[in-house]
């Protein structure tokens, strides 16, 4: 309002009692000259020490406008994604803007932000969900079933399996698929909801090796490294 005020009393001059204002100890609208309770499309000055405005005239605005624009106060702040203007405003319009929740402020608009990384439960690459976890996990599961295969080409699969840029996957171990049985309502539920595919009521490849490498089942739970057994399924994981 300082910036406003010199510019209206030493620039412009088109409120003289607003220039008068800055040298006299008073904090009286009335007596500076603000008697107006708004003004139109808020173009005007309001009163620093209540809610009194005082308004402008034709000639006027087009001063404050002029003013305005000059000091970047541009934005009117409404809209889809938009809580209201960042501070004072200059004749009805903001230098920034204030972004509703699941917005931010980009380019000079309030734009829809695009989530990256981990957000909860949910890993994010450019908006969309392409990982999951439950509490008990310290690692995020892919929402994707790579299908069935042999455990070279899985292993191959899921070292390949990219969960976002250069964030890769892998096997995950008999114990993290022991974890993964454990929450499978809770992760078919979460990979669903983003487009995903739930896990299959069949055994999975882990990457942990003694004599043959272990396979779960995800219909019971089952732990095996029974060598007779191929074609499980794959589903890749990561760690943060």
């Amino acid at each position: 309002m300082n910036i406003k005020f010199l510019l209206l009393g030493t620039s412009l001059s088109f409120i003289p009692t607003l220039s008068y204002a800055q040298c006299v100890a008073t904090q009286d609208c009335a007596t500076l000259g603000y008697t107006e309770t708004s003004c139109n499309g808020g173009k005007g000055v309001k009163c620093p020490f209540g809610n009194k405005w005082a308004c402008l005239g034709a000639n006027e605005e087009e001063c404050m406008k002029i003013a305005c624009e000059k000091l970047n106060f541009k934005y009117s702040c409404t809209g889809t994604g938009y809580a209201g203007g960042a501070g004072s405003a200059c004749n009805g319009k903001y230098a920034q803007c204030t972004c509703a929740n699941g917005y931010e402020w980009k380019d000079e608009s309030c734009q829809k932000q695009v989530l990256n990384g981990a957000v909860g439960d949910q890993y994010y690459c450019d908006g969309k969900i392409v990982g999951v976890r439950v509490s008990d996990m310290d690692f995020f599961v892919a929402i994707e079933d790579l299908g069935a295969m042999e455990w070279q080409d899985a292993n191959s699969s899921c070292q390949n399996y990219s969960f976002c840029g250069n964030l890769k996957g892998r096997l995950p171990t008999v114990e993290e698929l022991q974890l993964i049985y454990k929450n499978k309502s809770t992760i078919n539920s979460l990979s669903t909801a983003a487009g995903g595919q739930n896990l299959m009521n069949a055994y999975y490849w882990s990457s942990t090796f003694n004599a043959n490498y272990y396979i779960v089942s995800m219909s019971g739970g089952h732990v095996t490294n029974d060598s007779t057994r191929y074609g499980s399924h794959v589903r890749p994981v990561f760690n943060l």
